[in-house]
């Protein structure tokens, strides 16, 4: 499934986008950050599941949503959770800012699908001013992906997805007593798949096809096999290539990075300092 980017409908209000995800080739799911004035916003029912993650100092506010109705004081944090096809209303006493996620229908069904659950508990329910350790994590995650503005493969944004699909319909991956792994030809046929496509956009959906399993049972599996999750693995992955390419002196360090999969030289840049504290110029120092 490819969907295109889904914008949200007029309202009585003012909403401006500041960020999107419009560009960066997510598939079934999304988020924007908004920032929103003063006022009473009435929002539609929509085809997909909308979540509304409060960011920066509080406002009070009285939110509506089917025959909830809440007054309270919107902290950093909080989660406002709309299915698909309910409508809304949030009256703010001060300008504000929200992280805006959505997924498809079509997604969380699959996806609750994957994890063995009935029709009846694949649910996502509203809840108004939601307090989720985990999903709060998540979503603090995905603003980064949108902040960052550099993305390779969705890869990592998909992993973020199903994790926050799983906690929104109450499900948990099973796992046997014992621990689980993939086969060593299982693991050997993924980690050679994507040693050999370094280079180019990754995601959960062709790796877990490649040993005919769901994304979500692939995930757990792969990194009870690996020790790390799959999105961490393929970048550090990458960050080795491009330091032994770095070394060799052949190449640029903007030809490096495309070499290595990253989207260009300052996405390169931002994640081996993150994850080796140097810089790729420190490499090349190095190597003199």
């Amino acid at each position: 499934m490819n969907l295109a980017h889904i914008a949200l409908e007029p309202h009585s209000g003012q909403r401006v986008s500041l960020l999107s995800s419009a560009s960066l080739g997510w598939s079934g799911f999304g988020a924007d950050m908004f920032g929103i004035s003063a006022g009473r916003h009435r929002i539609p029912g929509f085809k997909h599941h909308r979540v509304g993650v409060h960011v920066g100092a509080p406002v009070n506010a009285v939110c509506r949503c089917d025959t909830s109705r809440s007054t309270r004081i919107q902290a950093h944090g909080d989660v406002d959770v709309i299915p698909a096809g309910l409508d809304g209303e949030w009256s703010d006493d001060a300008d504000c800012t929200v992280l805006g996620i959505w997924f498809s229908d079509e997604l969380v069904r699959k996806t609750c699908d994957q994890l063995g659950l009935k029709a009846a508990d694949a649910q996502i329910h509203h809840r108004l001013q939601w307090r989720d350790a985990r999903f709060q994590h998540m979503a603090w995650a995905l603003r980064a992906e949108l902040e960052a503005k550099d993305t390779c493969d969705p890869l990592f944004a998909e992993s973020l997805c199903t994790g926050m699909i799983v906690r929104l319909a109450g499900a948990q991956v099973q796992r046997d007593r014992r621990r689980r792994v993939l086969s060593p030809r299982a693991a050997a046929r993924v980690l050679d798949y994507i040693e050999a496509h370094l280079d180019a956009p990754l995601t959960l959906g062709e790796l877990a096809a490649l040993v005919e399993l769901s994304v979500p049972h692939f995930k757990v599996l792969f990194r009870e096999t690996v020790g790390v999750p799959v999105h961490r693995h393929v970048v550090l992955r990458r960050l080795d290539r491009a330091k032994s390419l770095l070394m060799q002196g052949k190449m640029s360090v903007g030809q490096v990075a495309l070499e290595a999969g990253f989207a260009h030289q300052s996405h390169m840049a931002a994640w081996m300092k993150r994850e080796f504290g140097m810089t790729p110029r420190d490499v090349l120092r190095s190597s003199l």
